[in-house]
């Protein structure tokens, strides 16, 4: 491991060099002029999932009824679409999926598709051409996958990464960082993502809940470090020189870090820390404007 105290020169030009990922591209996010920004907008699907991720938010938002319904949730004049933000997206099916997509596409023209999954149910010869971004979730490598989700279904989604990688997309895998229960897992994510040929590997702080908080501490979760900004940073300069493939981070989280850079010696900041346990329960903060009938 890196001792950030004494190597923090190399941390500083890692953050400064980091790109946006490319589903950050359009946020609101990552504009700072913007003082509420909002994500982009949303269609939502479904908030049932078909694994049991010990970290998972849209189970809490469920147990607080701030779950969304199913519809499409912001900005009438999109410059990029998710789908979707709560559960499985494709519990119904490629078919239906693409026809949603294709309707999206019908009312909003050339508009961006980022899809975020957990690839077990993901055929990408039915969706190619018509997603721009898939973003895949493995959190776990091996066994500790089926420890974090119930399911056993690791080569699965190794085998979905694989059409991913060849399909006219940007593929992207998107991990989050549970310090304590998978630093092990994330290199060996990101190792099989270059070899597989994904685009970009993107790490995600996690959020915890009154909710999930006992099973993440039970599964060895160390809040301190989930907590610091420099030990997140770290993980992913660590990540990223371990293995080729494109590390990212969020853009809000970065293009703000950069700011405080500007404002203040980088050694000031080494034990800024972001508050990872939430106060709310998840809910979605943009308009609901309507739902496609299938």
């Amino acid at each position: 491991m890196i001792d950030v105290y004494t190597n923090y020169n190399g941390l500083k030009k890692f953050i400064e060099k980091i790109k946006i990922p490319s589903h950050c591209i359009f946020c609101e996010g990552i504009d700072l002029t913007i003082k509420e920004p909002k994500h982009h907008p949303s269609y939502e699907i479904t908030t049932a999932c078909n694994l049991n991720c010990i970290f998972c938010y849209s189970n809490v938002a469920l147990k607080n009824k701030t779950a969304p319904k199913p519809g499409y949730y912001g900005s009438l004049n999109p410059t990029a679409i998710t789908i979707s933000q709560y559960g499985e997206p494709l519990l119904i099916g490629c078919e239906k999926l693409a026809y949603i997509i294709e309707r999206l596409k019908e009312r909003f023209g050339d508009v961006r598709i980022d899809l975020q999954t957990n690839g077990i149910f993901l055929e990408m010869d039915r969706l190619d051409g018509l997603v721009d971004i898939v973003m895949v979730s493995l959190d776990g490598f091996g066994e500790n996958y089926v420890k974090l989700t119930g399911v056993n279904a690791f080569d699965k989604v190794v085998g979905v990464l694989n059409d991913v990688a060849n399909a006219d997309c940007v593929g992207v895998v998107r991990s989050i960082h549970m310090p304590g229960i998978n630093d092990d897992d994330l290199v060996k994510i990101a190792k099989m993502c270059d070899e597989i040929g994904i685009d970009e590997f993107f790490l995600q702080p996690i959020s915890i809940y009154k909710e999930n908080k006992e099973k993440l501490l039970k599964a060895g979760l160390k809040v301190n470090r989930a907590e610091s900004l420099i030990e997140f940073f770290k993980t992913a300069m660590e990540i990223q020189n371990n293995a080729d493939v494109n590390v990212k981070v969020p853009g809000c989280i970065l293009v703000n870090f950069r700011q405080l850079m500007q404002k203040y010696e980088f050694e000031d900041l080494m034990f800024l820390n972001r508050n990872s346990i939430a106060t709310a329960s998840p809910t979605i903060r943009r308009e609901w404007r309507f739902v496609i009938e299938l």
